[in-house]
């Protein structure tokens, strides 16, 4: 398999369950801009969307969509348990989580990349983020993740999404159980490895 992916973008989610699965996989960076990989190939052509993550799998078939993609690589790989059983409550409760982080943690602060965005709008923008923040860091007390009692593709997407506050002068001190969250999540050796990967983090 190999990823298709752009440093600390939404990308990082799927690379994390990867590792966590123990795959076999290789990396492909793309340039977001220019849409060109680095092995200089149109990236059009793989993901005609033009944005990452994309996984081609062995076959050819390209897989798109982070949170499809952390779906399918749990269930390739089943002896993970990166996604509770089907049918249980926590399968579910995960589904519901992926709905939580796309809709209201990614969509409000993807568009604060956009160097264009006014600053009245990234207030307005911050407000809705802040407000989300205030409701999961109730949530996060007393839990070490979001599921149950195991890491799942839930929490590498969380600590994916929330890892753009480095970017985007979003500071977590005012959410003490987020910040503790964070840590512990980025402690975990398929973390660091991918962060490093990524060139994210000192190699």
């Amino acid at each position: 398999m190999k990823l298709f992916y752009a440093p600390a973008a939404c990308s990082l989610s799927p690379h994390i369950a990867l590792r966590e699965a123990g795959a076999k996989f290789t990396l492909e960076k793309v340039d977001l801009q220019t849409k060109k990989t680095e092995a200089d190939s149109d990236f059009l052509g793989v993901n005609p969307k033009g944005y990452v993550p994309a996984l081609q799998l062995d076959g050819g078939e390209v897989l798109t969509e982070g949170t499809m993609i952390v779906q399918y690589i749990a269930d390739l790989f089943p002896k993970s348990q990166l996604v509770p059983a089907a049918g249980t409550p926590g399968h579910y409760k995960l589904l519901e989580w992926l709905g939580f982080i796309s809709c209201e943690l990614q969509r409000n602060l993807s568009p604060m990349f956009n160097p264009a965005l006014t600053p009245e709008l990234k207030e307005s923008l911050m407000a809705v983020v802040a407000k989300r923040l205030d409701w999961l860091a109730a949530q996060l007390e007393g839990k070490t993740y979001l599921v149950g009692d195991r890491f799942t593709v839930a929490d590498g997407y969380l600590f994916t999404i929330l890892n753009w506050s480095n970017f985007v002068g979003l500071g977590l001190s005012p959410w003490k159980t987020i910040q503790e969250y964070m840590a512990r999540i980025g402690s975990r050796p398929s973390v660091v490895a991918a962060l490093k990967a990524e060139g994210l983090t000192p190699a």
